[in-house]
C-alpha cells in the first residue's frame, strides 16, 4: 500500500509540474513577443532619428575632407558625422572603407537608414550616400553644392551605382523573433 501511494503521489506531482512548466511556457511568449516588439520600435526609432538628423544636415556646404556641420562634408565624412551623432558608430572616412563595414544587400532589399555607395570617380565605391526610402538618398554631393536629397532614379545615379550595405541590423536575442 505505501508503494503504491509513492507512485500515485509521485505521478501527481509528475503531471502537475508538467502542467505548471506548460503555464509558464505560455506566460513567457507573450512577454518575449513584449520585449522582441519593444526593441524593433527602439531600432526603427534609431532608424528614424539617423534619418531625421541627416535631413537637418541638408543645404550644409560640401569640403573636401569635411567632417562637420561648421566647416562642411564630403561623402564620407558626412555620412561618418551623421553616424556618430545618432548612433556612436565611428565609420572610417572613405567611401571604399565604409563599403566595407555591415552587411551586403542588394538594391531590392533596402531599407531606410542603409547606405548607397556609387562609382563617381571612375572607381568603385567612391561616394556613399544614406537611403531615405521611395529610391531617394541624401548625401554630400561634390564641391559649389551642399548636401542634398537625389532620385536614385535619375540616370545619373542609376547608372553610377555601387551596391548598398546595412549598417543597422537588428540584433534580438537567441529564442526571441523579429515577427
Amino acid at each position: 500500500m505505501g508503494f503504491i501511494k509513492i507512485i500515485y503521489l509521485g505521478c501527481a506531482f509528475f503531471f502537475s509540474a508538467a502542467a505548471l512548466a506548460q503555464e509558464e511556457s505560455t506566460d513567457l511568449e507573450p512577454q518575449s513577443a513584449a520585449f522582441s516588439s519593444t526593441v524593433q520600435t527602439r531600432h526603427q526609432a534609431g532608424i528614424s532619428d539617423t534619418l531625421e538628423y541627416a535631413l537637418k544636415m541638408v543645404g550644409v556646404n560640401y569640403k573636401y575632407g569635411g567632417r562637420s556641420p561648421s566647416t562642411g562634408f564630403d561623402c564620407s565624412g558626412f555620412v561618418g558625422h551623421v553616424f556618430h551623432q545618432v548612433a556612436g558608430l565611428s565609420l572610417p572616412h572613405n567611401a571604399l572603407a565604409i563599403s566595407r563595414q555591415g552587411k551586403q544587400i542588394t538594391a531590392n532589399e533596402l531599407r531606410p537608414g542603409d547606405l548607397v555607395f556609387y562609382n563617381t570617380l571612375r572607381r568603385s565605391f567612391s561616394h556613399v550616400g544614406i537611403y531615405l526610402g521611395n529610391k531617394r538618398f541624401v548625401h554630400a554631393p561634390s564641391h559649389g553644392r551642399g548636401v542634398e536629397v537625389v532620385d536614385m532614379q535619375d540616370k545619373y545615379w542609376s547608372t553610377r551605382f555601387n551596391g548598398a550595405r546595412r549598417i543597422f541590423s537588428l540584433q534580438l536575442p537567441p529564442g526571441l523573433t523579429a515577427e
